[in-house]
């Protein structure tokens, strides 16, 4: 959390993050290279410069596939929360890692071209008119500089420049960017392909992101309909004997919003979950000294007025909360965002309010 833009709010969730991913890129790269140079190979002998051009390249796709499944995965398992954290940085490493393979395409195939290479990439092959032969490279382009504009946009600064709704739809392209990217694979590489080893990865990993957010819609879908059946009055949470101090518990409201409702000093609050940063899950963070702490960038709010303690500005609606027993209900109307509502006594289990 920064008054000002700084390039990256390092962390140590942060520098773990980014090395495991690193790691995880070298050995993908060690393996295709050198521990089993043959078996994404095609069945006659390639030179190193192809050879790295295909290690590059299958390391892309599979990081963006990666990054794609794990949106959903972490809507079906909380588990895979801590993915979701920094995965801009994921994003951002992919980009490098597609660039080096375009560097490799561009100085092999295209480099002895009577024409610049850039210019010869472009118009080596026309043939939009046919399917087989297609000018796959079309594709490829239109993925790498799809990944670069969203990469060069994943700061803050652009989302604040751009506002929330406008940069979340400009990175929603990653969608068709995937697409772009099979499409490239399908009208390339997999019709030269004798070994099917990579084809198997291939159609494994598009299958694996189309699923998973089938499954994740599916999930949501079911809940939003046990949802609507409620009333629209107050909404019941919990047992307060199921709620933990300092942690708070999500309830997912009718109208798609998720109400975070926190235990603090025994006392209850609640506030929406989504962080006014990037919508990150407040509830999901702990609270210390009446601050919830966003887990994804670390912005924190009162939890009694969903306020972020100075020189902070930022704001997040807050619901009121009844007790009936030792039930916990939200009034699903929020509050207007930054308004303070008396935190209520927490019942004992089988007591009274």
């Amino acid at each position: 959390m920064s008054v000002k833009y700084i390039p990256v709010q390092w962390n140590s969730n942060k520098y773990i993050y980014d090395a495991v991913m690193l790691l995880g890129v070298a050995l993908f790269l060690y393996i295709f290279l050198y521990a089993a140079p043959g078996l994404l190979s095609h069945e006659r002998p390639i030179n190193p410069q192809v050879h790295n051009a295909r290690a590059f390249g299958a390391c892309a796709f599979v990081m963006l596939t990666v990054i794609l499944c794990i949106g959903p995965l972490a809507r079906l398992d909380k588990r895979y929360l801590p993915l979701l954290y920094n995965r801009r940085h994921f994003g951002v490493m992919t980009v490098f890692v597609a660039l080096t393979h375009a560097g490799y395409i561009l100085d092999w195939y295209f480099a002895f071209s009577m024409s610049d290479k850039n210019e010869a990439l472009l118009f080596a092959n026309t043939s939009y008119g046919q399917l087989a032969g297609f000018p796959f490279e079309a594709f490829g382009i239109f993925s790498l500089f799809t990944l670069i504009l969203l990469a060069a946009t994943s700061h803050d600064f652009w989302m604040k420049f751009l506002s929330p709704p406008v940069w979340k739809r400009i990175h929603y392209l990653i969608y068709p960017a995937y697409l772009s990217v099979v499409a490239h694979v399908s009208f390339g590489i997999l019709q030269d392909q004798q070994n099917h080893v990579f084809t198997v990865i291939f159609i494994g990993g598009a299958a694996a992101v189309g699923g998973l957010h089938l499954l994740a819609a599916l999930h949501e879908r079911r809940a939003d309909q046990a949802l609507s059946a409620e009333a629209a009055d107050w909404v019941p949470v919990c047992d307060v004997s199921e709620m933990t101090e300092g942690f708070a518990k999500i309830r997912l409201l009718a109208n798609g919003d998720r109400v975070a409702v926190y235990l603090n000093d025994g006392k209850l609050s609640a506030i929406s979950n989504a962080c006014a940063h990037q919508n990150g899950p407040l509830g999901e963070g702990r609270i210390i000294d009446c601050l919830v702490t966003c887990p994804w960038h670390g912005f924190q709010y009162d939890v009694t007025s969903g306020r972020s303690p100075a020189p902070f500005t930022e704001k997040v609606p807050t619901y009121n909360l009844k007790i009936e027993g030792t039930d916990v209900l939200v009034d699903p109307k929020a509050n207007p965002p930054g308004t303070y509502v008396e935190p209520l006594i927490a019942p004992k289990a089988g007591g009274t309010a």
